[in-house]
C-alpha cells in the first residue's frame, strides 16, 4: 500500500477528495491534488476539452497539419506534461500559435509538412533545454527575468492579445448570438450556485449551440462574415461535415524532416512559448495560492517534451493553454484529475472524426461568446499579479516598458526585421517589456552609482586648508549687485 501512494505521489495521481465530492467548499478551491465526485470530474474534463478545441483544430489548419492529429495529440502530450510536473500544474496542452508566422514563411519557400514538423521538433528541443537548466539552477533564472512586473505584463497580454480574435473573427459572424452566449456565460458563473457554476462555459456553449439551430429553423440563414471573413448568406450551425466524417479513423503521422533555414525560422518562437510558460505558470500559482517555482522547470520542460513528442508523429506544436486558465479561474477547480480526463477525451476524440466535425460546426457567434469571457479574465490575471506584489507603476521603469510592450502585444503590431522573418503580438510585446524593462534597471543601477562614488568621494575627500581669513560675507544688497 505505501509503495503504490509513493508511486502515485510520483506521478502525481494521488487525489484527495474535495469535501463531499459535489462542489467547493465556501471560500475554497479545489486544489491540483484534490478532486470532485468521478461524475463532476469528468464534467469538468468536457469542458476543459471544448475550451481548447477551437484554437487547438483552427491552429493546425492555418499551418497545413492534421486537426485530428493535432487533437489527438493533445491529449498524449497533457499527459506527458503532467507526469513531468508530477501533478503540480494544472495545464492543459493544446496547439501553439507562435510558429504561425514561421511556418507561413517556409511554406511560401516551397518547404514542406515534414520540414515544418522538423523544425518545430527543434524548437521544442530548445525550449526543453532551457527547462532543463531553470530546474538545476534553480527558479532565480527566470524570476530574475521575469519579476512581477514583467511576469504579470505578459499574463495580460496572453489573454487580451487574443481579443481580435474574439473582434474580428468570431463576434462578426453573428453577434446577438455572441451576446446572448456570453449573457448566459456571466449569469451562470456568478448567480449559480455550487457545480453548476463551475460549468458555466459549457452551458454557454450549449445554450449558445441550441439558440443557433433554433434560429436557423424560425429565422433562415444569415448574411455575415464567415471563419474567413468573406460575408456569405449561410446557415449558422453546418453540420454537413458531421454526416460525412467517419466515427473511426487513425491520424495520418509521418516522420519530420530538417532544413536549417526552416529550423532558425522558428527558432525566435522559443522565447514567446518561454515567456508564455512562465506567465501561464505564474497565473495558475497566483490562482491556486501555491508556490509552483521549485518546478517551474519542469513546467518548461515538459512543454518542449511534449511539443518534441508531437511534431514526431507530424503533429502541430504545443503549449500550456490560456483558454483553460480561464477556465480554472471561473470554476476555482485546479484538480489535475480533470485534466487526466480531458486528455482521455482528446485521445478518444482524436480518433473519431466525426466528433472532431461537430465541435468545429460550433458557430462562430457562440464562440465568440464564450471567449470574449475566458480572454478577458486571463488578463485580468495579469494584473492581479501587480496588485499582489504592489507593483509601483509611478516609477517610469515600471511604467514606460510596460506600457509600450502592452500596446504592441495587445494591438499584434508586427515588426518585420527581414523579407522572411518578422516578431508580432505576444513575442514582440514580451521582447520590448522584458529588454526595455531591464535595460532601464541597468541604466538605473550604473546612474545610482556613479551619482553614490561621486558622494563618497566628496565624503572622503579631506577638507581643504585655509590659508588665508575668509572674506567677508556680502550683504544682500552688495551680493544683488
Amino acid at each position: 500500500m505505501k509503495g503504490t501512494r509513493a508511486v502515485q505521489r510520483i506521478l502525481g495521481i494521488g487525489w484527495r477528495v474535495h469535501g463531499d465530492g459535489r462542489a467547493p467548499l465556501p471560500g475554497t478551491a479545489v486544489l491540483p491534488d484534490e478532486r470532485l465526485s468521478w461524475p463532476r470530474t469528468v464534467g469538468l474534463g468536457v469542458q476543459h476539452v471544448v475550451a481548447m478545441f477551437g484554437a487547438t483544430f483552427v491552429f493546425p489548419v492555418v499551418m497545413g497539419l492534421d486537426p485530428n492529429l493535432a487533437i489527438m495529440m493533445s491529449g498524449v502530450s497533457t499527459i506527458l506534461f503532467l507526469l513531468v510536473v508530477r501533478g503540480r500544474i494544472p495545464s492543459y496542452l493544446g496547439t501553439s500559435a507562435s510558429f504561425v508566422g514561421a511556418v507561413a514563411a517556409i511554406r511560401a519557400g516551397g518547404g514542406s509538412t515534414a520540414t515544418v514538423t522538423g523544425a518545430v521538433l527543434v524548437a521544442g528541443a530548445v525550449l526543453a533545454a532551457v527547462g532543463l537548466l531553470v530546474h538545476f539552477a534553480g527558479p532565480r533564472l527566470i524570476n530574475h527575468a521575469f519579476p512581477p512586473v514583467v511576469s504579470g505584463a505578459v499574463v495580460l497580454l496572453i489573454g487580451l492579445n487574443l481579443a481580435p480574435v474574439v473582434a474580428d473573427i468570431y463576434w462578426p459572424q453573428d453577434q446577438w448570438t455572441a451576446l446572448a452566449t456570453m449573457g448566459v456565460v456571466i449569469t451562470a458563473g456568478v448567480l449559480l450556485r455550487g457545480f453548476w457554476s463551475r460549468l458555466a462555459v459549457l452551458a454557454g456553449l450549449v445554450f449558445g449551440y441550441v439558440l443557433s439551430w433554433t434560429l436557423d429553423k424560425t429565422a433562415g440563414p444569415i448574411t455575415a462574415p464567415d471563419s474567413t471573413g468573406e460575408v456569405t448568406r449561410h446557415l449558422r450551425v453546418r453540420l454537413g461535415g458531421v454526416a460525412q466524417a467517419d466515427w473511426f479513423g487513425l491520424p495520418a503521422l509521418h516522420a519530420p524532416g530538417f532544413s536549417t533555414s526552416a529550423i532558425l525560422l522558428v527558432l525566435p518562437g522559443v522565447i514567446a512559448l518561454l515567456a508564455e510558460n512562465t506567465g501561464h505558470i505564474k497565473a495558475v500559482s497566483e490562482m491556486t495560492g501555491q508556490d509552483l517555482d521549485p518546478v517551474l522547470g519542469r513546467g518548461i520542460l515538459g512543454d518542449g517534451l511534449a511539443t518534441v513528442v508531437s511534431s514526431a508523429v507530424g503533429g502541430a506544436p504545443t503549449t500550456t493553454y490560456a483558454e483553460n486558465i480561464g477556465v480554472m479561474a471561473a470554476t476555482r477547480v485546479y484538480s489535475t484529475a480533470a485534466y487526466w480526463t480531458a486528455a482521455a477525451v482528446a485521445l478518444v476524440f482524436g480518433l473519431c472524426p466525426k466528433f472532431g466535425a461537430l465541435v468545429a460546426a460550433t458557430p462562430g457567434g457562440v464562440l465568440g461568446g464564450i471567449t470574449v469571457v475566458l480572454y478577458g479574465m486571463i488578463g485580468l490575471l495579469g494584473a492581479k499579479i501587480w496588485i499582489k506584489a504592489r507593483v509601483d507603476f509611478s516609477d517610469p521603469v515600471n511604467l514606460v516598458p510596460i506600457a509600450a510592450g502592452a500596446v504592441l502585444g495587445i494591438g499584434g503590431v508586427t515588426l518585420q526585421v527581414t523579407s522572411t522573418f518578422s516578431v508580432s503580438g505576444i513575442a514582440l510585446g514580451t521582447l520590448v517589456t522584458l529588454i526595455g524593462y531591464h535595460a532601464l534597471v541597468l541604466a538605473r543601477g550604473r546612474g545610482r552609482t556613479a551619482v553614490t562614488e561621486t558622494a563618497d568621494a566628496v565624503t572622503a575627500a579631506p577638507a581643504p586648508v585655509r590659508t588665508r581669513a575668509p572674506a567677508a560675507a556680502k550683504s544682500p544688497a552688495e551680493a544683488s549687485g
